[in-house]
């Protein structure tokens, strides 16, 4: 066990021999920490805090009470295989949030970026790539082998499909049930959810040029006008809007490889 000297251990606390945690690290009341966590930096565990697995947290991560993190995934295929979960720095996991591990099927690896924000109850499930930046409202919940990119919002009670990919700075609306990838930027709303838009409130907030949103809008709609095939039209528009990074983000998405269909407007 290397549990560096600067770190507060609360007498209640159980830490199995062979965890690591790292210097300014505080580990509250009936924390739970299993032989193979490592705790970078600073991470801070407020109380009734349970890590399990091959599980590492970033440097100033904060995790709040009843957090169950690096768990057995809710996989019926997974027999016990070593997989890992690996979070980044600086995030807030909130109260009774699940971050399981990857499964061999899905590569063994559950990946969650810098800086982000998970909100009461919120899942990440197996095998899931999250961005950094990203803000999961209550009780969001990522089904397997999902891919959230940089930026991106999921209101309250969302849910995303396995294997569904959500471009980076998307927006997904409380309630929503997404099953096909959703274009980066994208505005997405709806019980069955489709794409109502951009997210253009996002676009402002991190300072995109003024000129290169207007190029978007006017990309979004020659993407999804009638007429032809989503990539029959996207070919059109790299023709005509060559040049607007925001665009040509999007168009590098539809054409990338995935198992699942897109997202359109209803």
């Amino acid at each position: 066990m290397a549990i560096d000297a600067t770190a507060d251990i609360h007498p209640t606390a159980i830490v199995e021999d062979g965890a690591e945690i790292g210097a300014g690290a505080r580990v509250g009341p009936y924390c739970v920490i299993g032989p193979e966590v490592v705790l970078g930096e600073g991470v801070v565990l407020q109380s009734h805090v349970a890590v399990a697995g091959i599980t590492r947290v970033g440097a100033g991560t904060r995790i709040f009470p009843f957090a169950s993190i690096g768990h057995a995934p809710q996989d019926l295929k997974y027999r016990g295989e070593r997989s890992e979960l690996i979070i980044g720095a600086n995030n807030s996991i909130r109260e009774h949030v699940t971050m399981n591990p990857g499964t061999e099927g899905g590569g063994g690896v559950t990946r969650v970026g810098d800086g982000g924000l998970f909100m009461m109850s919120v899942h990440v499930g197996h095998d899931c790539v999250v961005g950094d930046g990203v803000i999961l409202a209550n009780n969001a919940t990522l089904a397997g082998h999902v891919i959230l990119d940089d930026n991106v919002i999921l209101g309250g009670l969302a849910a995303i499909h396995q294997h569904v990919r959500i471009g980076r700075g998307a927006m997904i609306g409380g309630l929503a049930g997404v099953v096909a990838d959703v274009i980066p930027y994208g505005s997405v709303i709806g019980e069955r959810a489709h794409l109502a838009g951009l997210n253009l409130v996002g676009l402002k907030r991190r300072g995109a040029d003024r000129a290169q949103i207007h190029g978007l809008r006017a990309a979004f709609g020659e993407l999804f006008a009638e007429g032809g095939s989503l990539r029959e039209r996207a070919d059109g528009v790299a023709a005509s809007h060559a040049g607007n990074p925001l665009v040509e983000e999007v168009l590098r998405f539809i054409s990338a490889e995935s198992s699942r269909s897109f997202t359109v407007p209803a």
